[in-house]
């Protein structure tokens, strides 16, 4: 069995494990938000943009999440697609680059605003598990700026349709 290469991304993504590490996205930023402390900022976007890299490879709460916690909490995986939710980490890169460049550029109030964004999604991932990022990957690929092969379970809902029914079924007789 042959490893995964540096820069791959996992597809399918296992959503308990995409829940808890915008969980602790949620920690870190309203940390931030609350001291301002300043390398807290470069650990969160250094987080999103090896997320985007690299899935959970290069991330530090990445791997604790994958590693540690998931395992840890006996949950089964409950796998999603991979594609929407890098894009979706994609969006907080590029949010939390924004918000060191106007922070260095002597703006620490736009900063904050933008990690704030950063909050609100990662706390609606988190706790509500509705991905804004995802919703935004699927409109995309609605109006044909993102092709259907960048993500051929997104275009084919069935597929998710008939596992979400199996995940019921085995509930029901469990």
């Amino acid at each position: 069995m042959s490893r995964p290469a540096l820069f791959d991304f996992p597809n399918p993504v296992n959503e308990v494990s995409a829940r808890l590490v915008a969980g602790g996205v949620v920690a870190m930023s309203v940390t931030y938000l609350a001291t301002g402390w300043t390398p807290l900022l470069l650990v969160i976007t250094y987080g999103f943009v090896a997320r985007v890299l690299t899935g959970p490879t290069l991330s530090p709460l990445g791997q604790l999440v994958t590693r540690v916690v998931t395992p840890r909490l006996g949950l089964p995986e409950r796998p999603t697609a991979g594609p929407p939710k890098r894009f979706a980490q994609g969006i907080g890169a590029t949010l939390s680059t924004a918000a060191v460049i106007v922070y260095f550029a002597g703006s620490p109030l736009a900063a904050k605003i933008l990690i704030g964004m950063i909050v609100i999604a990662a706390s609606l991932e988190s706790f509500v598990g509705f991905c804004l990022g995802c919703v935004m990957f699927r409109q995309l690929m609605k109006v044909g700026v993102i092709p259907e092969s960048v993500c051929v379970d997104c275009a084919d809902i069935s597929d998710r349709l008939a596992a979400a029914e199996l995940r019921r079924e085995r509930l029901a007789v469990g």
